[in-house]
């Protein structure tokens, strides 16, 4: 589905606060009771050399397993958009290493390019980004260098929307049928109706389905999928600081449905960036040669759109947010 950021198929693409020299890597299996276990990247501060290594065709300048440097370390947990994996937003993990905190991002599971089965069940993304929290507190191999009071969340589109819900947030899914008949063209609508789905028939959620985490401190949404769902009531919920992310020529969410109206509907006002130029994709990092080539839709800027400088700004003021929203 278009929406849920399919053409990333592709990606294969404190106490102790000092930044270490490098930063370390591991991939790892989480067991999620009677669902599949969920597959999830760590990066996080190593005092070991930097030695880059391939994985899925994806260089790091990590090194794989390595030593876990640092002590009472904060922890952002990253939910990637629809049809992604854990290793959508590597740069942001990797500036976040680099800073000192530990970055711990979850495929999730129905919702991946290797399988959308259950895209359309979103109550279970929340959960599962619980879960990775739960796993880094208590079974991660380092869950004694956490600091438990410094968890964050980032999230892109349908990650975005992950986190709202994880800090608190309550979406009204039975708004999606009135939407859609007043924006037919947009991609939500386009998209369910290309799979023979009428929004109408789409299954009722109640409130209790979704799952907050009070663990999450502080969040980063960029570009949210859904965001009209929520109102000023299903915000009500997310008192914790928020940097909000709007990509101004995003033309597959666009204005003033999705990040405007979360902008316009949380208890406090968040940290709010509208980039110019910019379109949806541009929070994805820049694209290799091999995947610029198969799939210029996702990797094609608009013109005199610097993704690659965007992404260093970006990721700065991540890391700045976080330093300051989770002290």
């Amino acid at each position: 589905m278009r929406f849920l950021l399919a053409l990333t198929v592709l990606w294969c693409f404190a106490v102790t606060r000092a930044v270490a020299a490098g930063v370390g890597f591991e991939e790892v299996k989480i067991p999620n009771g009677g669902e599949p276990p969920l597959t999830a990247g760590i990066w996080y501060p190593t005092d070991a050399p930097a030695t880059p290594h391939a994985l899925d065709n994806a260089s790091r300048a990590t090194t794989p397993e390595a030593s876990i440097a640092g002590d009472h370390l904060p922890l952002v947990v990253m939910s990637h958009g629809g049809a992604g994996w854990y290793d959508g937003h590597r740069d942001t993990a990797l500036a976040l290493a680099h800073a000192g905190f530990v970055a711990a991002a979850v495929s999730h599971d129905g919702d991946t390019f290797k399988d959308q089965s259950k895209v359309l069940q979103l109550w279970r993304r929340p959960a599962q980004l619980h879960r990775l929290v739960d796993y880094m507190l208590h079974e991660w191999r380092g869950h004694g260098q956490l600091d438990a009071t410094r968890i964050g969340a980032f999230g892109f589109s349908n990650g975005g929307f992950t986190v709202l819900v994880a800090a608190g947030g309550t979406p009204d899914l039975s708004t999606i049928p009135a939407f859609c008949v007043a924006h037919p063209d947009h991609d939500l609508c386009e998209s369910l109706r290309q799979a023979g789905i009428d929004p109408h028939s789409l299954p009722s959620v109640p409130a209790s389905a979704w799952t907050h985490d009070g663990r999450i401190r502080a969040i980063i949404v960029a570009a949210p999928a859904f965001g009209f769902t929520f109102g000023r009531s299903g915000l009500a919920g997310v008192r914790v600081p928020v940097q909000l992310w709007s990509a101004i020529d995003d033309r597959h969410q666009p204005h003033p449905f999705y990040d405007e109206a979360v902008r316009d509907d949380l208890p406090r006002s968040p940290e709010y960036h509208a980039v110019r130029n910019a379109g949806h994709y541009d929070f994805l990092p820049p694209c290799n040669a091999r995947l610029a080539k198969a799939r210029p839709e996702i990797c094609d800027s608009l013109p005199g759109f610097d993704r690659a400088g965007f992404h260093d700004r970006f990721n700065a003021d991540v890391v700045r947010f976080f330093k300051a929203a989770l002290p």
